[in-house]
């Protein structure tokens, strides 16, 4: 009966918590930081990124905060001591099961901070928006240079540059993805209705191969 009830309550807590979505709204809707009793990392990016960002966090927080990881690799990043670095490896988490239990896991040590590496490279993709939405902590966006801000009503401009430069609308790189979002509805109706034209004729001929004989 125990086993029964466990298997049904899986799927429940796989969805986010109200707990979690909660957190994550009123971390973006304050500008106010909470005290860092700890910070987890997503390391979501190169390894290079995160050792430049560990040492600005102990710089900025304090050299005996806390600083646990969520990564897929096996070593940890220089700065981060395994005697005292909780290590999140998602190949550990597979499955739904798997990653309802990280989620449970992480939500379990009161996260005040969280920051997650987006630099624009295939990792971890799935995972870190995921845990952005799941985990109630304060998130700042690390970039790949290394340089983060908070993902809050304060910074919405920062925000803003920085989704419009992800999707190629920042900087002389906006007109030509502007001029691609123009141009191709007219390059799709160009290629369909070449393709009708050829088709027509193609029809054409056969129709009047088959004809010909009979007059």
């Amino acid at each position: 009966m125990k086993q029964a009830r466990a298997s049904q309550s899986v799927p429940y807590q796989h969805q986010p918590s109200t707990r979690a979505i909660v957190g994550t709204v009123r971390y973006l809707l304050s500008g106010c930081l909470p005290e860092a009793s700890s910070i987890l990392l997503v390391e979501s990016g190169s390894r290079a990124i995160l050792e430049k960002v560990i040492a600005g966090l102990r710089r900025s927080w304090g050299a005996d905060v806390p600083i646990d990881l969520v990564s897929c690799f096996a070593n940890l990043p220089l700065g981060l001591d395994a005697r005292n670095t909780r290590v999140f490896r998602v190949s550990d988490y597979r499955g739904r099961h798997g990653r309802a239990q990280l989620y449970r896991e992480l939500r379990a040590r009161n996260y005040p901070m969280m920051g997650i590496v987006c630099s624009e490279e295939p990792l971890m993709m799935k995972w870190k928006w995921a845990l952005a939405l799941r985990v109630p902590a304060k998130i700042f966006i690390i970039n790949e240079n290394a340089d983060y801000f908070w993902l809050d009503r304060k910074h919405l401009k920062i925000i803003r540059e920085f989704a419009f430069a992800r999707a190629g609308l920042a900087g002389s790189g906006a007109v030509r993805t502007l001029a691609r979002l123009f141009s191709f509805p007219f390059a799709l109706f160009y290629l369909l209705l070449y393709a009708a034209v050829v088709h027509a004729r193609r029809g054409l001929r056969l129709l009047f191969r088959r004809a010909s004989p009979a007059s």
